[in-house]
C-alpha cells in the first residue's frame, strides 16, 4: 500500500499491473456539533484533455449514479457518515473508460452547506483510498490533513492517463461555493 501526501503522484498501473477494476472509497468524521446532520457527497468528474466534462453524463453522483460506459459508478449516497470505514464508494473499471477521457477527478461536497452553515473545517479524518476490487486490498491511500475552514467542496484526488499508465494524484484543493462551484470548474452547467 502506498500512502501519499498532498501533491504526490503514484502509478496505479505499476502498483497493480493488469488490474482494471477498483473501488475508490472516501471517508470522514464530523466534529461534535449542534445542529443539522452533515451529508457529504462523493462525486466523480470524467474529464477530457481540456480538463472539462464533455457532457453532463460525465458527472457521476447520486443523481447520475452510473456513466453509460460502465466505467464509473457511484455505489450509493450515505447521508450521515456514521460508522467506521468508507462513507461513500465509487467503482472504477479502467478498461471501460471511453476514448477522450483522460482524467477522473474525485470530489467531496457538503449537501446544503450554506443553508446549514457548514464547511469542511467541521470535518476531520477525511481520506480517499483505492482498493483492488477483486481482493479488497488497499493499494493507495491519501489522508487529507489540510484545514479547510471555509471550503464547502474539495477536489480530493484524480486518476489520470500519462504515457499509457493510469496514475493517481493526491490533490486536496478546496473550493468555496459547494457543488455548483465544482460543476462550473469542470464545465457542467447547473440548472
Amino acid at each position: 500500500m502506498v500512502s501519499l501526501s498532498k501533491g504526490q503522484k503514484v502509478s496505479l498501473s505499476k502498483e497493480r499491473p493488469g488490474v482494471k477494476t477498483f473501488l475508490v472509497g472516501l471517508g470522514w468524521d464530523v466534529n461534535a456539533f449542534d445542529g443539522a446532520e452533515f451529508d457529504l457527497d462523493a462525486s466523480a468528474f470524467m474529464l477530457g484533455a481540456n480538463g472539462l466534462c464533455p457532457t453532463d453524463k460525465e458527472f457521476v453522483f447520486y443523481g447520475n449514479p452510473k456513466h453509460p460506459s460502465g466505467a464509473v459508478e457511484s455505489m450509493g449516497d450515505n447521508r450521515t457518515g456514521d460508522g467506521d470505514g468508507d462513507d461513500e464508494q465509487i467503482m472504477i473499471d479502467l478498461s471501460k473508460v471511453p476514448a477522450g477521457i483522460e482524467k477522473i477527478a474525485f470530489t467531496c461536497t457538503i449537501n446544503e452547506a450554506d443553508a446549514r452553515g457548514q464547511n469542511f473545517g467541521q470535518v476531520n479524518n477525511a481520506y480517499i483510498h483505492i482498493l483492488d476490487q477483486a481482493t479488497g486490498e488497499e493499494v493507495i491511500r491519501y489522508d487529507l490533513s489540510e484545514d479547510f475552514s471555509i471550503e464547502t467542496a474539495i477536489v480530493v484526488g484524480e486518476l489520470y492517463m500519462h504515457n499509457g499508465e493510469w496514475k493517481f494524484n493526491a490533490i486536496g484543493s478546496g473550493f468555496q461555493g459547494g457543488l455548483a462551484a465544482l460543476c462550473a470548474h469542470f464545465g457542467i452547467e447547473v440548472g
